[in-house]
């Protein structure tokens, strides 16, 4: 029997680089007043959100996302052909087939590199720096590309009360690469499906093949696209209670205190979630806590890296900080981390 070489990978890896984009157009809540009857107070005082950027239509998937990249790969100070993987993670990329990793990775010059797509919503950076950790520690790429873009503006219904205030687009980015000591701690990740209700679209691509009549319309009577709906109540315990928990045993998998912990990135979904598991963690005030959802809105799977580069970017975080990023959502999944800051 023939014995397979094993691999030759690093070591460990790091996030050797960051980068992010978001679109020019900033949205206040005074435009999503004119949809839904509430206040700017309401949502302030409910999300935390203040305005949020959403994308023209030249600012494509694709177009975001190879901003973003160019920036995490300069950052990174490598060139785009030594790439060896692209991966993406987005719920808004509405192409079945082929992954727009594929055109990613094309524009950006890399060389043939392996590129695909991942569907794991507001966990999919978690995801995809798990995977891209994987990859190097195995040997199958030195660097990877790792994105989590969204245009949620477009599964936006702007006429739902609980959701239109929420979502923004823009994508972030990082790069991958080998590292001789630890900096990506052991993932803490998993799924509760029995709860996926909670979070959906409201109906499938394919009603599109049937009776249009009996799709939604908006009060002008126009045809309503598929749009993100949640049960806000029960999403809001499940992440104060339940990631709160996932987070701490990211903290015991990679052998971290709070008081060790410089920074803390989660998702940004609602700045009640974020202070209310700053709480529980009992996270030392000199912890720096992101809330770019404030002025950025919830961006799914972009959130996490867009918080990051502009963490960096300002100066409120500092390379070499310990970092613990988690990130969930629709599934429900969850993912989270420990990390060393490029």
């Amino acid at each position: 029997m023939a014995k397979i070489k094993p691999s030759k990978g690093a070591p460990y890896a790091r996030i050797l680089g960051v980068g992010g984009y978001r679109p020019t157009r900033v949205v206040p809540n005074e435009v999503i007043l004119e949809t839904i009857d509430s206040s700017d107070e309401w949502i302030r005082s409910r999300s935390g959100i203040e305005t949020r950027h959403w994308a023209s239509p030249e600012e494509t998937v694709a177009a975001m996302s190879i901003e973003a990249s160019g920036k995490a790969i300069a950052d990174a100070g490598i060139d785009a052909s030594q790439i060896g993987a692209v991966v993406v993670s987005t719920v808004s990329h509405f192409a079945q087939t082929p992954a727009i990793a594929t055109e990613i990775a094309d524009k950006l010059g890399t060389d043939k590199a392996a590129a695909f797509d991942i569907s794991a919503g507001c966990a999919g950076f978690g995801y995809g720096l798990t995977l891209a950790k994987g990859m190097i520690v195995e040997g199958s790429a030195e660097y990877v590309l790792v994105i989590g873009v969204e245009r949620l503006s477009d599964l936006t219904d702007l006429e739902d009360r609980a959701t239109a205030f929420l979502f923004g687009d823009g994508a972030g980015a990082v790069v991958v690469g080998p590292s001789q000591e630890p900096a990506i701690g052991p993932t803490v990740w998993g799924s509760e499906g029995d709860k996926s209700e909670t979070i959906k679209q409201t109906y499938s691509w394919d009603r599109f093949g049937g009776d249009l009549a009996e799709l939604p319309r908006d009060s002008k009577g126009t045809l309503k696209l598929p749009a993100i709906t949640q049960e806000g109540q029960a999403v809001f315990r499940w992440a104060v209670f339940e990631m709160a928990k996932v987070a701490q045993q990211a903290l015991d998998a990679a052998g971290i205190t709070p008081d060790e912990l410089d920074v803390f990135i989660p998702h940004q979904a609602n700045v009640r979630i974020i202070d209310s598991m700053v709480k529980t963690l009992k996270l030392p005030e000199h912890v720096t806590v992101a809330r770019d959802i404030r002025t950025t809105g919830n961006t799914s799977a972009a959130s996490i890296p867009l918080a990051m580069e502009r963490l960096l970017a300002t100066g409120e975080a500092k390379s070499g900080d310990t970092a613990l990023v988690i990130g969930f959502g629709a599934g429900l999944v969850f993912a989270a981390t420990v990390v060393t800051l490029p």
